[in-house]
């Protein structure tokens, strides 16, 4: 439990269902030694918050401490991609590694018989198993952060806001009182310190690992400008590109062995195909091909697309009209409706 409203409300849905509910406060990134700060989500201010919200409910509640597992699974990650030229999810790698990796396992050790998340996503059972859908607020679902969650995994987690809307769940953290019922939701990543950025987090730990300047190129490797260094840029971004030119253009590919920034027009920056890495399907295993929806940004409108699995953990997608600026280090998630069916990291596009 964070000091976030989502979590607070999914707790009091549970309490008031009558089960019987431990609130956990994850201490995930404390970046003060390095100059930088705690992370919004695990402030001594959101402990505090999240112990008055258990207080109210009438719940225990525990801190774990998982700084350490933190850096390994999602930080440290999220730097390598970066300097990869890739632009990283670290919420799926955490979700996957710690929210619902160590922290479900945590919740067992404690007796627990399921663990219940602030998530808008939905899970059901259907004939032997368990589906994950999307939340019923779609300008909310987080489903697509959930792709790589194991099979397993569904049995055990609840998801009470699956139901509902963002203002139905205000309207009931005001109603029983909540102490963070008007807390306003930070956009940016979780463990960037509060007035920070990605960009100041990522030079302060890269250190000697960062990029130096470089050139920005067309595709013909025409030189239109110059970069403070590489890992500022991501695959899509238009602006702030430093470029003096008429058009509106994109980033098209990030190229850490040339320390290039590559841009071009949004025709360039459209792709039919992606190959896909570390492929998780949740469905039941098809054989071969599946007609899916595909989503490439937690943002984007799904694309009708086929899939095409392999047995090593791959698969190729091929949109039936070219989507915008899919970026490897993203996911490419699938549905069918609103049922996700699995999905994948995006390694190269074309």
């Amino acid at each position: 439990m964070s000091g976030g409203v989502d979590s607070a409300v999914a707790a009091a849905l549970l309490a008031r269902e009558g089960c019987d509910v431990v609130g956990v406060t994850l201490r995930l990134a404390n970046l003060s030694a390095d100059g930088l700060g705690v992370s919004r989500c695990c402030s001594q201010e959101d402990v505090e918050v999240a112990r008055e919200v258990c207080l109210r409910l009438g719940i225990a509640h525990n801190v774990l401490e998982m700084g350490a597992a933190f850096r390994r699974a999602v930080i440290e990650p999220f730097m390598a991609s970066y300097l990869a030229g890739e632009t990283p999810l670290p919420c799926a790698h955490c979700n996957a590694s710690l929210k619902f990796g160590e922290l479900l396992e945590a919740a067992f050790r404690m007796g627990a018989e399921s663990l219940a998340t602030g998530h808008y996503a939905r899970v059901a059972r259907e004939r032997n198993s368990f589906v994950l859908r999307r939340g019923l607020d779609r300008d909310k679902d987080q489903s697509y952060f959930l792709f790589a969650l194991e099979p397993w995994q569904l049995e055990y987690v609840r998801f009470p806001l699956g139901e509902l809307t963002k203002g139905e769940v205000r309207a009931l953290a005001a109603e029983l009182g909540l102490p963070n019922a008007s807390k306003e939701e930070s956009q940016e990543v979780c463990f960037v310190p509060a007035g920070g950025s990605y960009v100041r987090v990522l030079e302060t730990l890269a250190g000697k690992r960062l990029p130096g300047e470089g050139e920005v190129v067309d595709r013909d490797g025409r030189v239109l400008g110059h970069h403070g260094g590489y890992h500022r840029f991501t695959v899509g971004q238009r602006r702030g590109l430093g470029v003096p030119d008429g058009r509106r253009l994109y980033v098209l590919e990030v190229q850490p062995g040339t320390n290039r920034v590559v841009v071009g027009t949004q025709e360039e920056a459209s792709r039919r195909k992606l190959l896909l890495r570390e492929v998780n399907w949740l469905a039941p295993s098809p054989a071969g091909v599946v007609q899916a929806e595909v989503q490439v940004r937690s943002r984007h409108q799904p694309a009708r697309a086929t899939v095409r699995l392999g047995e090593d953990g791959t698969a190729e997608v091929e949109f039936a009209e070219p989507v915008l600026s899919p970026a490897p280090g993203q996911a490419a998630v699938c549905y069918e409706g609103d049922r996700l069916l699995g999905g994948g990291w995006i390694a190269t596009t074309a």
